[in-house]
């Protein structure tokens, strides 16, 4: 790995685990979440620690590779505001399902959260193949997030 690498990388993790920091301290799975009656096919609560992480490690690495590749300073700035309103949506979901306790609301945020990871993906694509590639899982993982969503929705609504 070049020394060219490693400041956009290190300000792409820092970047990257303050998005997961502040998802994690929204995150309350006690209380009024073990409450909610989940479908049988939810995967155990440490299943998710361990796919964000490695969620939030490809992101991290997307970001800096298509950054690097990005032809102008618009283009770059374009990819860190994608990047930005992208972990802002990501803390949002958090934040509307755990904490205003209303997976409803959150279930139609998601489908902002899933859009941005979409746009990111087709902008990402333009400067680097594997940029894209690295967002493939976390637009995995936010569609199958979405299903558990809704079903969390059909087993216990109405909120609020």
């Amino acid at each position: 790995m070049s020394r060219a690498w490693v400041p956009p990388i290190l300000i792409a993790a820092l970047a990257a685990a303050l998005v997961a920091f502040m998802g994690a301290t929204i995150t309350d799975l006690d209380g009024w979440y073990r409450t909610l009656e989940q479908p049988n096919w939810s995967p155990p609560d440490y299943m998710y620690g361990m796919a964000w992480t490695a969620i939030y490690a490809l992101i991290a690495l997307a970001a800096v590779s298509a950054w690097r590749r990005a032809p102008t300073t618009q283009a770059s700035d374009m990819l860190i505001g994608l990047f930005a309103l992208n972990g802002f949506l990501n803390i949002l979901w958090s934040l509307l399902f755990f904490r205003v306790q209303r997976p409803d609301w959150a279930l139609i945020e998601l489908v902002a959260l899933w859009i941005s990871i979409a746009v990111l993906i087709v902008v990402c694509n333009r400067y680097s193949k594997i940029a894209a590639l690295l967002l493939v899982p976390y637009l995995a993982w936010v569609t199958f997030a979405g299903v558990l969503n809704w079903q969390v929705i059909q087993l216990n609504a109405p909120f609020g």
